[in-house]
């Protein structure tokens, strides 16, 4: 098993209830490719070093868990089409 994290910037324009099932689709999507998570960091709402979609703003969230060398594609792969999320990225974390 791998370490990964996913950084995810979700819009400001959907309600706390949207983004609330926004972030919950996203641990059934970790956990529907295998992974495990480890740990969640919700950063809140922060301003955005330039302008998407004609947002400022966006709400970050932090999510490390463990999963096999597949899964970064298969949950790219599903972040993509999700229209609430602005930005998306997952990275291999360092072994320590």
């Amino acid at each position: 098993m791998n370490k990964y994290e996913i950084a995810l910037v979700v819009s400001t324009r959907i309600e706390d209830d949207a983004r609330e099932a926004v972030l919950e689709k996203v641990k059934d999507l970790v956990a529907k490719v295998g992974g495990n998570i480890t740990n969640i960091d919700d950063w809140g709402k922060k301003r955005m070093a330039y302008e998407i979609q004609k947002m400022k703003d966006g709400y970050y969230y932090f999510i490390q868990f463990e999963a096999d060398s597949e899964a970064p594609a298969k949950l790219e792969a599903n972040l993509r089409i999700m229209e609430s999320v602005i930005r998306y990225l997952v990275v291999k974390q360092d072994a320590e």
